[in-house]
């Protein structure tokens, strides 16, 4: 059995972090602050948790993801879903009445953090059983999980910027959809 190398794992990498790159583009639409604290705060908790899910799922073994396969993509789905739709609930109070959403603080950023993740984990497992660097690879995800999720804030909030309280709706719709396509990824 071969090692997998650099390019192999980048290539993991990169599919592993469009979550983060569409979670942190719509959400950060509904960031009113201009500060880049938010920004580092969520890419480094996505970072974080796109590095250290692997770790657990090359610890978890074959036992414990069977257990957990069975309702992941519910979890994930309904963590984007609920927190896709207090966007859009939020896209359609009056601008007095609204309260922006930070995305990049407390239970939002963990549950999040934790549902762009998941795939992570899976893919952990897919490393218990083929060789490869655990360490490097954990860092080349974590890296590139970090590095999109920057890209998605920036991009998030020049769209945010012109297209006002509309980038929160269309944010709230792509966190849905984000969901919904786990959940029939996983279903189909």
């Amino acid at each position: 059995m071969s090692e997998i190398g650099i390019l192999s794992l980048l290539l993991i990498a990169l599919g592993l972090s469009p979550d983060c790159f569409a979670v942190a583009l719509s959400g950060s639409t509904t960031i009113k602050s201009t500060s880049r604290i938010p920004m580092f705060r969520m890419a480094l908790a996505f970072g974080l948790f796109q590095a250290g899910m692997p770790v657990l799922g090359w610890l978890a073994g074959q036992t414990v993801v069977d257990m957990v396969a069975a309702y992941d993509h519910w979890v994930a789905f309904a963590l984007l879903a609920l927190i896709g739709g207090r966007m859009v609930w939020e896209s359609f109070r009056g601008e007095a009445e609204r309260k922006h959403t930070d995305i990049t603080k407390g239970a939002m950023l963990l549950g999040l953090a934790i549902a762009t993740s998941i795939d992570a984990l899976a893919m952990g497992l897919v490393f218990a059983f083929i060789r490869v660097n655990l360490l490097l690879a954990c860092l080349i995800i974590g890296i590139i999980a970090f590095a999109m999720t920057i890209a998605g804030y920036i991009v998030g909030r020049k769209a945010g910027t012109y297209l006002g309280k509309y980038a929160e709706l269309g944010g709230g719709v792509i966190l849905i959809a984000i969901g919904l396509r786990v959940l029939l990824s996983h279903l189909l």
